[in-house]
């Protein structure tokens, strides 16, 4: 920033009536004389300062500068040069000293309308907002250029009486000039805020003029997409021919178009975005993503390699390039992606990825291998990682069993550790195994509504102990009133203990809310008691809809049809 004086030291104060910064002035000593001498309009000392903060802004000693251009501002009160302490005051990001300027300028020129606009953009900018709004509104009735659209972006957050009070100056001013866009999209801005939205709507559909801003470009368009995600586009569309170049309206398009599943399209709005902001890794993460939606997995490596040859920190795009190399029929180069992946939310996924892989290539040492090497590593992630590792191995149970042993080694309190092994106990026929685990769960966590419904339902399910576990499924919902896998788990006892009326309510209620093939199977066996056949098979056919794989609804029905 060069601030040269120019014409100062001949013209006195009509040289600082223009803010643009004048040609460098060299930098030469000045000494102060012992008397004060008269230039123009301003003293010796006036000018010798004014001077030195002239070298000072070429030197980059903006701080001189500043100190200097605030201290003869008040001293000379020059609008001049008020003027032009307030820009300096902006070039440094002094927010402060930018509005005391700004509002010093006022009240030396109180009809320059640049002052009033500036002075309401530093008073919204610090939030006072009512009074920015009357600075702007004086520099309108002068017929100066405003920025109620800035207004009203720096007040949209703000607290419900000082909006409900910027938009009532908002409707009066609008009603004195109807014509203008910026009034009527501030003011549908506040009223989106609000939660007006469809007045807000109406308002810009009424005001055509203001689709000619970008910014009323993204307000119409999300006031549309909620009943009309289709116009909406429209609109980005359409906005994109006046604004090819604005990137808010292209990135709002292309989420939208995301949203909407239209990759292809997508895909082209993010390409765009890519190709006017290279060096934007987060643009270029985003098309890879979409690339990989797309199935073309190849574009989808290339868009997420690139991301990391400029941020190779970048975990989000490491992990989900593992995902488009294994999609490109690279699994090895998968592993090794997710494998250097080392820290963040992504070293757990990465390594759910790699437990499902070599699981998958029936690599069991390697994982088992891996996963130490990375508890080790990772000590902060160890029951998390051993966790992993048994949920990979669910349907080889054994395996899995013997992981879950191995992690209550390390971990012998953990309850989740004790109810997975329940679980694969009770999936192997082990339901005494099953149910002392749970029963320890119990015993130390009387209130695990979880326990509580598992062990409940494995008594039923017997049709062992009918009365201790119609106690822990009642217990089990008051805990939890609203789980449907509870209320089929109580369903399912009250029918062990003949109370079809009640299991069917509970049953019903549970399959509404949960249709899943377990749940299915009780309720129609429960309807098949009471002699209601036709529709217990309607219940297993919804069932099997849901899952076309299962074994429990077709077993129930053949038990029940061969009595």
């Amino acid at each position: 920033m060069l601030l040269a004086l120019g014409g100062l030291l001949l013209g006195g104060c009509s040289a600082l009536s223009t803010p643009e910064p004048a040609a460098p002035a060299p930098a030469v000593a000045v000494e102060k004389p012992a008397e004060p001498v008269e230039y123009g309009q301003f003293r010796q000392d006036t000018l010798y300062d004014l001077l030195t903060a002239e070298i000072a802004g070429q030197r980059n000693r903006f701080d001189i500068a500043l100190d200097n251009y605030i201290y003869q501002a008040r001293e000379t009160r020059d609008a001049g040069v008020t003027e032009r302490a307030m820009r300096v005051a902006e070039f440094l990001g002094a927010e402060k000293p930018a509005l005391d300027m700004a509002l010093l300028w006022v009240e030396l020129d109180s009809q320059n309308p640049e002052a009033l606009r500036s002075a309401a953009i530093h008073l919204a900018r610090t939030g006072q907002h009512e009074q920015a709004m009357d600075m702007m509104q004086r520099a309108l009735d002068l017929h100066g250029e405003t920025h109620f659209d800035f207004l009203a972006l720096a007040a949209a957050e703000t607290d419900e009486p000082t909006r409900k009070a910027l938009l009532e100056s908002l409707s009066q001013m609008l009603q004195r000039h109807p014509e203008n866009t910026q009034l009527a999209f501030a003011k549908a801005l506040l009223l989106q805020q609000a939660g007006r939205s469809q007045e807000a709507l109406e308002l810009l559909e009424q005001h055509p003029g203001t689709d000619k801003a970008p910014a009323a470009i993204l307000l119409h368009s999300r006031l549309v997409i909620e009943n009309d995600p289709k116009r909406a586009q429209e609109i980005l569309y359409r906005g994109l021919e006046s604004f090819p170049a604005d990137t808010r309206l292209r990135l709002l398009l292309a989420r939208m178009l995301v949203s909407s599943g239209d990759y292809r399209a997508a895909s082209t709005q993010y390409a765009k975005l890519v190709r006017d902001n290279p060096d934007d890794p987060d643009l270029r993460l985003s098309l890879g993503l979409v690339y990989l939606e797309l199935g073309d997995s190849a574009e989808a490596v290339d868009q997420l390699q690139q991301v990391l040859d400029t941020n190779p920190n970048n975990n989000t795009a490491r992990y989900h390039l593992g995902n488009a190399q294994l999609a490109n029929g690279d699994p090895d180069a998968a592993l090794e992606t997710w494998q250097s992946i080392n820290s963040g939310t992504e070293l757990l996924t990465s390594r759910l990825q790699i437990s499902q892989l070599l699981v998958k290539q029936g690599h069991l040492d390697a994982l088992s291998e891996l996963l130490q090497k990375d508890r080790e590593e990772y000590p902060q992630h160890a029951l998390t990682l051993y966790q992993i590792e048994i949920e990979t191995l669910a349907d080889q149970p054994e395996q899995a069993i013997e992981r879950t042993n191995a992690a209550l080694r390390a971990y012998p309190v953990e309850s989740s550790l004790l109810y997975t092994r329940a679980m694969l106990n009770e999936q192997l026929g082990n339901s005494e195994a099953a149910v002392q685990d749970l029963s320890t769960i119990i015993e130390r966590e009387p209130d695990n509504a979880m326990a509580l419904n598992a062990l409940g339902y494995t008594l039923a399910d017997r049709n062992e102990r009918l009365d201790e576990a119609l106690d822990l499924l009642q217990r089990a919902a008051a805990l939890a009133p609203d789980d449907p896998a509870v209320r089929d788990s109580l369903g399912w006892v009250h029918y062990r203990l003949g109370n079809l009326d009640r299991a069917e309510q509970l049953l019903r209620d549970a399959f509404t809310n949960f249709p899943d093939q377990e749940v299915a199977a009780h309720l129609g066996e429960v309807l098949w008691r009471q002699g209601n056949k036709r529709e217990a098979r309607q219940v297993w056919k919804q069932g099997l809809e849901q899952a076309p794989d299962s074994q429990l609804i077709p077993a129930t029905r053949e038990r029940l049809e061969a009595e």
